[in-house]
């Protein structure tokens, strides 16, 4: 059997939801028929009367099948509303429930014993079978209200995002099993060997990439002295006719056919080879709640946090070359693998675009991204500057305003301000570029989020307003630069 029929198997056997139950309904039939005959051949025979024991069969069958019902219906609903409420990608994680295919299961397992059983009745009533049904339908009411508590719990949003995030975190942690210690070398690029025509396997249909067979190509790499390099990366959508794969050498015994079937290509991506993968879940389910239509910024905050976690997690540990060799350390595999800088504007950049007009959205990237650059190595942090760039700066910006309003003024006309709209932040741009806090580089990008400051009113209350005087006040002697981040990072909040 091949890995790719082996790992389709596994993949389906995982994500069915009527596999455990079909079982069921066989073990059912077979237990049946051997109790009732077991019975028959010892002698033991129930003390209710045959038409008593009928009655109670037939009822426990009529109970156990209306629970079969409420729960196929129940998963169906837990499906619309958290491809409606969440986002559709999630749908599959709920079919994997084990509480789910457990319940299924013992329902159909119960209703199928007790018509197996009533069948069976005659002038003799079955004393173990008949047990076995009844407390069979006292397993199954408590299954069921521990299904259906479950089954609500799963759906809150901060429950689907945690579930989420401990398997990416698993994925991660299969993925990229060793931590960057301050031995460990950086990771080499990612080089192709130049050879003039290397041979290409094409993709024969439609899909994304999965998961591929690392060993299995480098043991096929290794016996043919070549070197196998997988063109699309994990989790890419690629057509039929598209490159696969490029083996470089002059292999004789590696027919397409077992190339093939090294990479697994599917309709939907799996977290099991995909560590990018729950990051696009819990940043679909941060956009979609931040869009006008349902405007909860509060479980965008929430995803954050397991994005925290996860980058966290990943910031500590090797990530992968990309580069595989064999035990005489001849490079036999390449293949691509998502870098820090991915992880990090993946899970920052459209959050930050959608949240623009939240301030716990901006407040709590803020705190994720100081976070970050404090907790993890030196060599993680070029990329989460640029992007805590955009927020420091923005209060900088503000405080510049702020300041020069107060030393003239006294005070800050926060009403004024908020009126005049856009003519308020082209003047904090202006202001922030005399004092070279900002560059005409910049401007532009961050022209919206100083805009965004102005129309939600994030400017100062009466408290704010004097922790912004007295931060001018005991400010004067600092360099122009340190004053402005002091005044921000004390009255902007």
């Amino acid at each position: 059997m091949s890995w790719l029929l082996q790992y389709r198997i596994r993949l389906y056997v995982r994500d069915s939801l009527w596999i455990l139950p079909a079982i069921s309904i066989v073990v059912a039939l077979l237990a049946a028929k051997f109790l009732v005959s077991f019975e028959a051949a010892m002698g033991w025979r129930g003390t209710v009367t045959p038409d008593t024991a009928r009655l109670i069969m037939s009822t426990v069958a009529a109970s156990t099948f209306t629970l079969v019902v409420l729960v196929s219906s129940a998963m169906l609903l837990a499906v619309q509303l958290a491809s409606a409420q969440l986002t559709p990608r999630i749908i599959a994680l709920i079919y994997r429930s084990p509480y789910g295919k457990l319940a299924f299961a013992v329902f159909v397992f119960t209703f199928t014993f007790s018509l197996a059983t009533l069948i069976r009745i005659e002038d003799r009533v079955p004393l173990v079978a008949s047990y076995l049904a009844g407390y069979g339908f006292l397993v199954s009411l408590t299954l069921f209200i521990v299904f259906t508590d479950t089954m609500g719990k799963m759906l809150r949003p901060s429950s689907a995002l945690r579930r989420v995030g401990l398997a990416g975190r698993e994925v991660i942690r299969s993925v990229y099993p060793s931590l960057r210690t301050a031995e460990s070398k950086l990771p080499l690029p990612l080089k192709v060997p130049l050879v003039p025509e290397p041979r290409v396997i094409r993709n024969d249909e439609d899909g994304a990439v999965l998961a591929f067979d690392m060993s299995g190509l480098i043991n096929k790499a290794t016996k043919s002295n070549c070197i196998i390099e997988l063109v699309p990366q994990v989790g890419d959508s690629i057509a039929a006719g598209d490159p696969l794969l490029r083996v470089f050498g002059d292999p004789k015994n590696l027919s397409e056919s077992q190339l093939r079937n090294s990479v697994a290509i599917g309709n939907e991506r799996t977290l099991e080879q995909d560590p990018m993968f729950a990051f696009r879940i819990i940043v679909d389910i941060a956009s979609k709640a931040l869009s006008p239509a349902i405007n909860d910024p509060t479980t965008a905050v929430l995803a954050i946090d397991q994005i925290h976690h996860l980058l966290r997690d990943v910031g500590r540990r090797y990530l992968a070359e990309g580069q595989e060799r064999d035990p005489q350390g001849e490079l036999r595999l390449i293949y691509r693998t998502p870098e820090w800088e991915d992880f990090v504007q993946l899970g920052t950049i459209e959050i930050r675009q959608y949240g623009r007009d939240s301030i716990q959205v901006q407040r709590r990237l803020r705190a994720m991204l100081e976070d970050l650059i404090e907790t993890l190595p030196p060599h993680r942090h070029p990329i989460q500057p640029r992007i805590f760039q955009t927020l420091r700066a923005v209060r900088q910006v503000v405080a510049v305003r702020c300041e020069r309003e107060i030393l003239k003024t006294g005070r800050l006309q926060t009403r004024k301000l908020s009126n005049d709209g856009f003519d308020v932040a082209s003047q904090h741009r202006l202001a922030a570029r005399q004092t070279k806090l900002l560059n005409p580089e910049t401007d532009e990008y961050l022209a919206n989020v100083v805009d965004l400051f102005v129309r939600e009113h994030l400017l100062f209350g009466r408290d704010g307003w004097f922790a912004v005087r007295q931060a001018v006040e005991t400010a004067e002697v600092t360099p122009v630069r340190k004053r402005h981040a002091e005044v921000a990072n004390r009255a902007v909040v």
